[in-house]
């Protein structure tokens, strides 16, 4: 089927879209970015990428993505099929997102984090990356979380620098998670600890 792109969408020459992408007004894909060098921005088949969404250049997103408003998608990523990113939130540079993902309305996933597949991030979710902010090593230092297969993070919960939650494993809302998280049980609280294993 025939791409669907609003009059008001700017679509940059480094992206190749897929067939049936329906782009909405405002939206600006292949955006380039500090030592741009012609990356090529890739988005597959059936994407719908909602209106005043920015994608800057060299993501590489699989079949069936869908952004709500307003997401922005920072460079160089690399973004599995079946992925849903909501409205408002922000994808910053070099991360990786498995297949059917789904990230919710108002998350920060920071560069550098790994997202496995069909793991799912609840609203107002923080991950961060910066143990000590602006110290002068802090770039080189970054450690950004590992959400493992199928784990769920409930909605205003933070994950601080190099956290790592297991397979299946649910983080409560409102968490603040310190430590990793083994597979298939819940934490949660602040900070957030072992309540009981996963029974489902």
């Amino acid at each position: 089927m025939p791409n669907t792109i609003a009059a008001t969408a700017v679509i940059h020459p480094n992206v190749r879209l897929g067939e049936n992408v329906t782009i909405e007004d405002f939206c600006i894909i292949g955006v380039p970015f500090k030592g741009y060098q012609e990356e090529l921005t890739i988005i597959g088949d059936n994407a719908v990428i909602r209106s005043h969404t920015v994608i800057y250049a060299g993501n590489r997103i699989g079949n069936g993505f869908q952004s709500g408003h307003k997401a922005n998608l920072r460079e160089l990523n690399i973004i599995g099929d079946d992925v849903s990113i909501g409205t408002l939130s922000v994808i910053e540079h070099r991360v990786t997102i498995g297949d059917g993902v789904r990230i919710h309305t108002q998350a920060f996933i920071p560069e550098f984090s790994i997202l496995e597949d069909r793991c799912w991030i609840g609203p107002n979710v923080v991950l961060t990356n910066a143990k000590f902010p602006q110290h002068p090593n802090a770039k080189a230092e970054l450690k950004a979380p590992h959400i493992e297969q199928q784990a769920r993070i409930g909605a205003n919960s933070t994950l601080l620098p190099g956290v790592r939650v297991g397979k299946r494993s649910l983080v409560g809302a409102g968490s603040l998670v310190t430590h990793s998280v083994p597979p298939g049980v819940i934490f949660a609280g602040s900070p957030a600890k072992y309540l009981r294993d996963v029974d489902y």
